[in-house]
C-alpha cells in the first residue's frame, strides 16, 4: 500500500506513520517540515493551505490512500479535494467527537451515545466564507470546522472518503499536557476545578487510534465512523484513577467563573462504536489500558 499522511509529525500521528512503515507500506509524509519525519519514509514539505505549493510538490505522484491528520476547516478540505482528485482512490480524514457538540445539551443527565447518523455530513451546511484562516476563530469553532470539512469531502466525490471521529485520546507522547495537569495537581495536593455536574465522555488509547486509522486506510467502507474504547469516564472517575496510582485523594472543586480542568465536560460526549465493530474492528475497554496510562504519565 502506498500511503500519504498529511501532518502526523507528533503524538498518535507519528505512531501511525511508524506503524504503517513497519507493516510494509510505502509512506509519504506531507507537512510544513517543522518536525522531521520518522526514518524510512519519504518526506515532502509544503503548506497544505497553499494550493499551488501542494500541486507542485505532488507533481507526478499518486497514492492508494491519503490519511489527513490536520484538516480543520472546509477551506482546507476544498483545497485537498481539488489537489488529490485523480491522485488517490481513498481519503481518510481524522475527525473528532466534537462534531457532536451541537447535539450535546449542557446539563443533560443521560441519553444514548452518539451514533454516526446523528451528524450526516451530506446534510451539514458549509460556509467557506467564515474566517477559517483566523487561528482564534478556528480554535473556538473546532468541532464546526471538522463538521464542515467532512461535508466538503463527502459532497466532492473525488475519491472514496471516510471520516474517523476520534474520541479524546489518552496515553503516549501527549504534547497537550492535559493528563499531566491532573497528575501534577493530585500529586501536589492542589484542587482540580470541575463542572458542578460533569458528564461522561468517550476516550481512546493512543496506540489503538493509530491502529484504527491504519486499519481504516486499508478498508473499503465510506462515511463517518466513531473511534472510541468501550466505556466512558467523567472527570471524577479519571481523577480517582490517578489518585489511586498516586496514593492521594484528588480534591475536586467547583468555582463558577474559573476555567475548568481539561476533560471536565458540562455535556455528555459518549460515542456508539457499533459501526466499527460491525465492520470488523472491536475496540478495547477503557479499563484495559487506563491504569497503565496513568502509571506512564507519572514517570
Amino acid at each position: 500500500m502506498d500511503v500519504c499522511v498529511i501532518g502526523g509529525s507528533r503524538y498518535f500521528g507519528r505512531r501511525l506513520i511508524e506503524d504503517l512503515r513497519d507493516a510494509g507500506a510505502r509512506v509519504t509524509v506531507l507537512n510544513r517540515g517543522s518536525t522531521p519525519a520518522p526514518p524510512g519514509v519519504t518526506h515532502l514539505r509544503a503548506d497544505r493551505d497553499d494550493e499551488d505549493a501542494l500541486r507542485a510538490v505532488l507533481a507526478g505522484r499518486s497514492f492508494d490512500v491519503v490519511i489527513d491528520q490536520v484538516c480543520y476547516s472546509p477551506r482546507q478540505a476544498a483545497v485537498a479535494a481539488r489537489v488529490f482528485a485523480g491522485r488517490t482512490r481513498r481519503y481518510v480524514m481524522t475527525s473528532t467527537v466534537e462534531v457532536y457538540a451541537a447535539l450535546a445539551r449542557p446539563g443533560a443527565t443521560g441519553g444514548p451515545a452518539f451514533a454516526e447518523e446523528a451528524v450526516d455530513p451530506a446534510a451539514v451546511p458549509v460556509d467557506p466564507h467564515l474566517p477559517w484562516t483566523d487561528a482564534a476563530f478556528l480554535d473556538e469553532h473546532y468541532g464546526e470546522g471538522k463538521r464542515q470539512a467532512e461535508a466538503v469531502f463527502t459532497r466532492r466525490e473525488a475519491f472514496d472518503f471516510a471520516a474517523v471521529r476520534t474520541a479524546h485520546v489518552l496515553g503516549g507522547d501527549d504534547f497537550t499536557g492535559r493528563l499531566a495537569h491532573y497528575v501534577e495537581r493530585i500529586e501536589r495536593g492542589l484542587p482540580i476545578v470541575v463542572h458542578a455536574a460533569p458528564r461522561p465522555a468517550s476516550f481512546v488509547h493512543e496506540p489503538e487510534i493509530a491502529r484504527f486509522l491504519a486499519w481504516t486506510a486499508a478498508a473499503s467502507f465510506t462515511g463517518p465512523v466513531n473511534a472510541a474504547s468501550r466505556g466512558t469516564l467523567d472527570v471524577h472517575e479519571l481523577s480517582a484513577e490517578i489518585g489511586r496510582a498516586a496514593g492521594r485523594a484528588p480534591q475536586t472543586v467547583v468555582r463558577p467563573g474559573e476555567p475548568v480542568s481539561p476533560y471536565s465536560f458540562d455535556r455528555g460526549y459518549a460515542m456508539d462504536t457499533g459501526r466499527a465493530a460491525r465492520l470488523g474492528f472491536p475496540f478495547s475497554s477503557v479499563t484495559d489500558w487506563l491504569p497503565r496510562v496513568v502509571r506512564e504519565a507519572r514517570r
